[in-house]
């Protein structure tokens, strides 16, 4: 490969309303591009986003921006990705990753798939934000009147009565044939009365429950997915363990029902894939997604995700959060997520001309 150059861009992104989680209230996400260059071949270009949640990832240290420029110095000097070296940065990977393999594909179009040549969409389910009882059942109702119909709630924010309250409100008027519901508790349970409310949970018909209680208790969580009436996902659960050892050991003692994987949190993209075969050796479920990236980061995901065949509709809905998004030819119609390969693209001119702006 010839020489090559890493660019590193900051970018502030500004969410349209208050995006609240259980690991915090959002209003700004920080986030990194890497654009990749050569002299040799100018017509190539690679762009990636790091995208490390404050709270949440495991390689958002203090010296996280030392980390990402020795990471692309060294990336310069060699040509490559040092893999090994950077399994404790997901989302360091990742970004390299993404900007190395469209600059190889010298496209957009990452993996040659229906959804990249325009074909066919992405199943993707409908997420609803934590907030008041009135405010979730009015995105609820919009979500349904969009289309949608895999509808995911974060819930662990309000009293569990209203959000059983909430999630009988739409079963009364939906059956599970018709609208596929997805809980999200992010750990809010306790290990004492998780099993109860797992129990209460089981007789909405739902689909499955993420990461019932806080992650790190695997004796506990191994208890509950193996007594459970209720699937249970695994999220937050596979943050830092990045060896494939770790990931066999943490898979064979939990016994999850599925697992969810974001690059940006859980390996990249080729850590996301060791996740894939394990999770397939051991017969557990699996679903992608993306982890409050802006569009750079979700196209990248999308991309990946549809080179598999895969029938669960996808978490890649998130692309419409901020107010100051880079476009990308990405849109949804009804329950899917579409890429125009023959739409506009961000240019290496637009991130230079935004960083001489600021």
């Amino acid at each position: 490969m010839s020489p090559i150059r890493l660019t590193i861009l900051p970018y502030l992104l500004r969410f349209r309303q208050l995006a609240e989680t259980s690991w915090g209230v959002y209003t700004v996400r920080k986030v990194w591009y890497l654009l990749l260059s050569s002299d040799e071949h100018p017509e190539r270009r690679g762009i990636g986003e790091c995208a490390p949640l404050p709270d949440l990832s495991s390689d958002l240290t203090d010296d996280y921006e030392s980390v990402l420029t020795e990471s692309c110095r060294w990336t310069e000097k060699n040509g490559c990705i040092d893999m090994e070296a950077l399994r404790a940065y997901p989302s360091i990977l990742f970004s390299l990753e993404t900007a190395f393999r469209q600059y190889e594909k010298h496209s957009f179009s990452l993996w040659d798939t229906p959804f990249s040549q325009g074909r066919q969409g992405i199943p993707i389910n409908g997420l609803i934000w934590m907030g008041e009882y009135r405010e979730m059942l009015s995105q609820i109702e919009k979500k349904l009147e969009q289309g949608f119909r895999c509808i995911k709630l974060k819930i662990g924010a309000l009293d569990f009565e209203q959000e059983l309250h909430l999630l009988r409100h739409i079963h009364s008027h939906f059956s599970a044939a018709e609208v596929e519901l997805r809980v999200d508790a992010n750990g809010a349970f306790s290990p004492a009365d998780a099993m109860w409310k797992l129990e209460q949970l089981a007789t909405l018909d739902l689909h499955s429950i993420e990461q019932p209680i806080r992650a790190g208790q695997w004796e506990e969580m191994a208890r509950l997915t193996a007594k459970s009436p209720l699937p249970i996902a695994l999220d937050e659960e596979l943050i830092g363990w990045n060896q494939p050892t770790e990931k066999t050991r943490l898979l064979t003692c939990i016994r999850p029902q599925y697992i969810i994987l974001k690059p940006s949190l859980h390996g990249g993209i080729s850590g996301g894939e060791e996740w894939i075969r394990e999770a397939e050796k051991q017969q557990i479920g699996w679903w992608i997604t993306s982890a409050l990236e802006s569009n750079i980061g979700l196209h990248a995901i999308a991309q990946w995700c549809a080179s598999f065949s895969h029938p669960l509709p996808q978490g890649l809905g998130t692309g419409g959060l901020f107010t100051n998004n880079i476009e990308m030819p990405l849109s949804i119609q009804k329950d899917c997520l579409w890429y125009d390969p023959d739409g506009n693209f961000p240019s290496f001119s637009f991130f230079r001309e935004w960083k001489k702006r600021c």
